[in-house]
């Protein structure tokens, strides 16, 4: 038996005990990619109006009493700046995003709930393969399991996709999609080249998962730096989503801001400005600042300041002021131990975030690959299986009718 058929058998065998969860994976993990880019297309339609050119947003408190005004029962627990002048004030309140306009303070909107709904529903069927309440457990359970076969099928797919032969013709039927190509042989095809250009995103989107999948490889990488685990972080990754989202505090790694208890926020709100411009200053080139809601009125105020698009966790850092404008403390990325910063980079690896808009592409067209592999690998099973029953059939009849002529 040759080397290439020992991987091959288990290669096969992986893919058709795990390809349809692969498949579900694969197919909601291409959308979810770009959750961030198609929340804020959904709400791209508020815009903060300059009644001048460099003209000052309102302070804070005007803006939470205006919000509140129109909205009395709100509860505000962050509130999202961006730079860009056209920006709306993004206020998170419970699990509503609401904008308003960041130089009249007029309520614009609410962000919005359809495009969440469905981000939400994708997430669930991406984790839990739809599972609700108890069932959950084993909907993680065989999402886990299905990266860990992923992971070893992309990598013994690998060796399986280099040509046996390095010619001109074979390089190019491994590399390079054949038109004209029907049944077996365009499926072939098409596994070998998604194959051999996606193999490597695909291993790091599927190694990636499984911190997010086992209390076990969230604790290895901890303990690979000789650290402790942090609290809450000894099984696997928090259910909330590690990812900034337009009016949610960014750089809080899917931590829901805590809710103000009794003050009324109009009240909390006196004197934050001065601080805010004092955040603005500790990052020049910030995008986004996030101001994470006081207790109380002398509590000291949070900011997460983002120099990236959201899900770069290496341009976040996070500045707590106390209400005399004195730093209390400053992380930044580089100052975080080696296993968080580690942790966290391949939370937004598997998203391809961490290399921006270009890394989410590549993984998002690998993600999109990998359900063209697994069905094309389902496939090329089929047929081998059907052709296997085929042939016992035939030598079957075969023996039946040699049985019947020896018998005559």
């Amino acid at each position: 038996m040759t080397l290439r058929t020992l991987v091959f058998w288990p290669h096969l065998i992986a893919g058709a005990l795990a390809g349809l969860v692969i498949l579900v994976m694969t197919t909601t993990g291409t959308l979810l990619m770009f959750e961030r880019q198609l929340i804020a297309w959904s709400d791209s339609g508020y815009r903060s109006v300059p009644p001048t050119a460099g003209a000052s947003r309102l302070p804070i408190s005007t803006l939470v009493a205006s919000l509140e005004a129109a909205e009395p029962d709100v509860e505000v627990t962050a509130i999202a700046i961006a730079a860009a002048p056209e920006a709306p004030i993004a206020f998170t309140a419970g699990g509503r995003t609401l904008y308003a306009d960041a130089y009249s303070g007029s309520v614009l909107g609410e962000g919005s709930t359809t495009t969440r709904r469905v981000m939400r529903e994708l997430r669930n069927w991406h984790r839990w393969l739809g599972a609700t309440g108890d069932g959950r457990a084993i909907g993680k359970a065989l999402t886990g399991g299905a990266t860990v076969l992923f992971a070893f099928i992309v990598a013994s797919g690998a060796y399986l996709w280099i040509p046996r032969a390095w010619t001109s013709a074979r390089i190019r039927m491994a590399l390079l999609f054949k038109s004209g190509l029907r049944g077996k042989a365009r499926d072939f095809n098409w596994h070998h080249v998604v194959g051999i250009w996606s193999c490597v995103p695909l291993f790091v989107l599927a190694v990636s998962a499984w911190p997010i999948s086992f209390a076990w490889a969230n604790t290895a990488i901890y303990r690979a730096f000789g650290e402790p685990v942090p609290a809450g972080r000894g099984g696997a990754a928090p259910p909330a989503r590690e990812r900034a989202e337009p009016g949610r505090a960014a750089g809080t790694e899917g931590a829901r801001p805590r809710r103000a208890a009794a003050p009324r926020p109009f009240v909390v709100a006196d004197g934050l400005d001065p601080l805010l411009a004092r955040a603005e200053k500790q990052e020049r080139d910030w995008r986004t600042i996030t101001l994470r809601w006081p207790e109380s009125a002398v509590a000291p105020v949070q900011f997460a300041i983002d120099r990236g698009d959201g899900g770069q966790p290496h341009l976040r850092s996070t500045l707590t002021l106390t209400r005399a404008g004195d730093v209390a403390a400053y992380e930044t990325f580089a100052s975080q131990t080696s296993g968080r910063r580690v942790r966290t980079l391949l939370r937004f690896a598997h998203t391809g975030e961490v290399a921006g808009l270009p890394g989410q592409v590549i993984a998002g067209s690998a993600s999109a690959g990998g359900a063209l592999l697994v069905w094309t690998g389902l496939a090329l099973t089929f047929r081998r299986v059907r052709s296997w029953l085929s042939r016992r059939q035939r030598d079957a009849a075969d023996a039946t009718i040699a049985a019947n002529e020896s018998a005559a």
